[in-house]
């Protein structure tokens, strides 16, 4: 694969696995070869399961490609909406596994997956956007609105909350925390349960459910084609 991403595929599980420096930043390249890593779990018919490094799922996009200009940073964040819709409608089952921190993008990849099992520790978890400066975009504001508690959207989105991974799983950032002891076997033993299920069904049943939000989500996205941060 590459250095910024690595996959490996074993006993029906595709484990994706972000490791771009210290922040795990999420980069064209960094989304180009998620992408290619789904193309081979999806071939595999493999439950996929990202992460990230210890510590660190991700602090969000490339800051010197925000920084860049505004067309960049645009292109960069539609980039990265395309791939929070394509795993909402993967054909088979998505676990992120967060390893720590998970900011900004990188708490939207845990909006973006099935089910979601964060390791336990001073780590934070949520959308920071408004609180460096940028306007949560289009597609931002309808995958949090789909995703998150209610009562806590607008203390996500417009206040910039950020949370222990305990207080994730009562906003909706996360289903599951368990010790950094425990991880790794509870995101193996998670990922083998799903591996058992009727993937048709599964496929199906998820295109149904998400149904609106999928649409929605692509208007969003257009709708970013031509607007600001």
């Amino acid at each position: 694969m590459s250095e910024v991403v690595a996959i490996k595929i074993e006993n029906n599980v595709a484990t994706i696995t972000i490791q771009n420096g210290k922040v795990n930043a999420i980069s064209h390249e960094v989304i180009d070869h998620i992408n290619q890593a789904l193309d081979q779990a999806e071939q595999a018919k493999a439950v996929v399961v990202i992460t990230g490094t210890p510590g660190m799922l991700s602090a969000g996009y490339d800051l010197k490609v925000m920084k860049e200009s505004m067309d960049k940073a645009m292109e960069l964040v539609q980039k990265g909406s395309t791939l929070s819709r394509r795993l909402l409608s993967f054909p088979y089952p998505v676990v992120v596994a967060c390893s720590g921190h998970a900011v900004a993008k990188g708490a939207f990849l845990l909006l973006s997956a099935d089910y979601r099992i964060g390791v336990d520790g001073d780590f934070k978890i949520g959308l920071n956007e408004v609180a460096i400066g940028m306007s949560m975009h289009d597609a931002g504001v309808e995958l949090a609105r789909g995703r998150l508690a209610p009562v806590f959207f607008n203390r996500s989105v417009i206040l910039a909350e950020m949370v222990s991974p305990k207080d994730a799983v009562t906003m909706g950032f996360l289903d599951k925390v368990v010790s950094v002891q425990e991880f790794p076997a509870s995101v193996s033993h998670i990922a083998q349960a799903m591996t058992k299920l009727d993937m048709k069904a599964h496929r199906n049943t998820k295109l149904k459910a998400r149904a609106e939000l999928l649409t929605i989500l692509d208007v969003a996205i257009e709708k970013d084609k031509t607007g600001s941060l």
